[in-house]
């Protein structure tokens, strides 16, 4: 059986720090207190991966690039009354509901990131540009935010249970690659 490269080492190294990170916003932002200087912090290191992504969707490796995985609504409306007749391709890297899954979780961190520069806790913690904005707006970016991680949350459990399901029901382990960068060719097509 041999072993096909598919996630180059920035991708997994966004992929798992990006992970770290998140689960240190949900935990510092639960916790509170001092910890929200570094829930700051985080969010700045967030941000840098988020720009390094975008950069990377369109100068990294070939399964890392936008162009491998982004497909418009009618192919991903095929793929997934494929995947509910049980005759969807396997992929390479990201099929077309995982791009999108992948465009939906960049967009709520950047949400994320936008809103929590402005918001504030009434108590101790602000974002770095909160007195920039009237309370009333400061109030709502607030809302946002703590929606926001609501919806990534729901996101992120959705992106985990679709991991499992595809290593229960399609033998397709999909955790492995994200840590080692190799496929075994006989789980993916050459469909990318």
């Amino acid at each position: 059986m041999s072993k096909i490269y598919v996630w180059d080492l920035p991708t997994r190294l966004f992929h798992w720090t990006l992970l770290g990170l998140v689960a240190f916003q949900l935990a510092s932002a639960k916790i509170g207190g001092d910890l929200m200087d570094y829930h700051l912090l985080s969010g700045y290191a967030i941000a840098a991966l988020l720009l390094f992504r975008v950069v990377w969707g369109f100068a990294g490796g070939r399964y890392a690039r936008f162009s491998s995985f982004l497909r418009g609504v009618g192919p991903t409306l095929e793929y997934a009354r494929a995947m509910r007749a049980k005759t969807a391709p396997r992929y390479l890297g990201h099929n077309p509901l995982g791009g999108w899954m992948v465009l939906a979780l960049l967009g709520i961190l950047a949400i994320q990131i936008a809103s929590g520069l402005f918001a504030n806790d009434d108590i101790m913690a602000e974002g770095p540009l909160r007195h920039l904005v009237s309370d009333q707006i400061s109030h709502l970016f607030t809302e946002i935010h703590e929606l926001g991680f609501g919806l990534l949350m729901a996101l992120v459990a959705l992106h985990v249970g679709t991991v499992y399901v595809y290593k229960i029901f399609k033998k397709e382990d999909l955790i492995r690659p994200m840590l080692t960068g190799y496929k075994d060719s006989d789980e993916a097509s050459k469909k990318q």
